[in-house]
């Protein structure tokens, strides 16, 4: 059950990142009428959102094969080191497509959303391998 629920975590994540990424590319170019919000959601990144759902398995397994991860001799689960960035880009992606009014304060020249998404994806990171990751001696 533990690992279904694993998938499941990274799948939206991944799901998630892909669907803000691409509604915000569409938001910055002439086809911004695409993104067009009911109760601010954009309509664009729910079709996006479901779709991505559909693919997000497959983009998982190109990564492991990517990085040969069934040649690797120590199988240590290639998504405890790949987790963090996959939490790091759904928040930022999050951000830039929904609260964009975030985007604007900065930490010594740093948007401090970046700050913020970085410590999140940190913490996060150490949550997650807690709870599916534990080794056997524990």
């Amino acid at each position: 059950m533990k690992l279904q629920i694993s998938k499941w975590l990274q799948n939206l994540g991944i799901a998630c990142s892909i669907a803000s990424i691409l509604t915000l590319f569409y938001r910055l170019s002439d086809f911004s009428w695409v993104t067009k919000s009911v109760y601010h959601i954009p309509v664009f990144f729910v079709c996006i959102f479901l779709i991505s759902i559909i693919i997000t398995d497959d983009v998982r397994n190109l990564f492991k094969k990517l990085f040969w991860y069934e040649k690797r001799k120590v199988k240590r689960p290639i998504w405890q080191v790949g987790i963090g960035l996959i939490f790091f880009l759904a928040q930022i992606s999050t951000v830039m497509v929904f609260n964009q009014e975030l985007t604007y304060p900065q930490l010594g020249g740093m948007p401090l959303f970046l700050v913020f998404a970085f410590m999140n994806a940190f913490i996060l990171t150490v949550i997650y391998e807690e709870v599916f990751y534990r080794t056997s001696n524990q």
